[in-house]
């Protein structure tokens, strides 16, 4: 049974992670990846990769590598929409795509909101913000009992097409709930 772990990154592993996806001209990823922001950048050398401002933010402690048996697949992280009234997002990133589909992704997710919930005693709220053209990701939500939170319709334009912003969210005391629900 493979096992998925959050590990800060390493040199190795962001290396690994560069030759996932960060060398293509146009990977698979980013077309789940809020593609409509047209921000993805290719690196033809790791050395390039390593000046750009991406490689110093993957080493931040809001950033974690996911580890599929010790080997990187891609990173979640989590940022404040509004520090002051705690209101946090996570984010997430899978590179390898002969690997969708298999759970990894909604593992890690469970993983990182178990250690966010747990670094921040007072946050009450987790939020993730999607798109409509991502069902993988409005899935993982929805697996982890997130609630749909928002739907705003039509504010997504990609390739001629319009798609809905789609926020979940979930608050401690129904993960808590989940958690002891799982144990028992």
């Amino acid at each position: 049974m493979p096992t998925i772990t959050l590990q800060p990154f390493t040199t190795d592993r962001l290396h690994r992670l560069w030759e996932i996806g960060y060398r293509q001209a146009a990977p698979r990823w980013k077309e789940f990846a809020a593609p409509y922001f047209d921000d993805y950048h290719a690196y033809a050398r790791f050395e390039d990769f390593q000046a750009a401002p991406l490689y110093q933010w993957l080493q931040k402690e809001a950033v974690r590598a996911i580890l599929l048996d010790d080997q990187p697949i891609g990173f979640v992280s989590y940022y404040w929409e509004c520090q002051p009234t705690r209101w946090l997002e996570v984010g997430i990133e899978i590179h390898d795509d002969s690997i969708w589909g298999k759970g990894y992704g909604t593992t890690a997710l469970k993983i990182w909101l178990n250690m966010i919930f747990d670094q921040f005693r007072d946050l009450e709220h987790i939020g993730l913000t999607t798109w409509s053209g991502n069902p993988g990701m409005m899935r993982a939500a929805e697996k982890l009992g997130m609630t749909k939170e928002a739907q705003i319709r039509k504010v997504r334009y990609w390739q001629g097409h319009y798609y809905d912003s789609v926020k979940y969210g979930i608050i401690r005391e129904e993960w808590l709930e989940q958690k002891k629900k799982s144990s028992s």
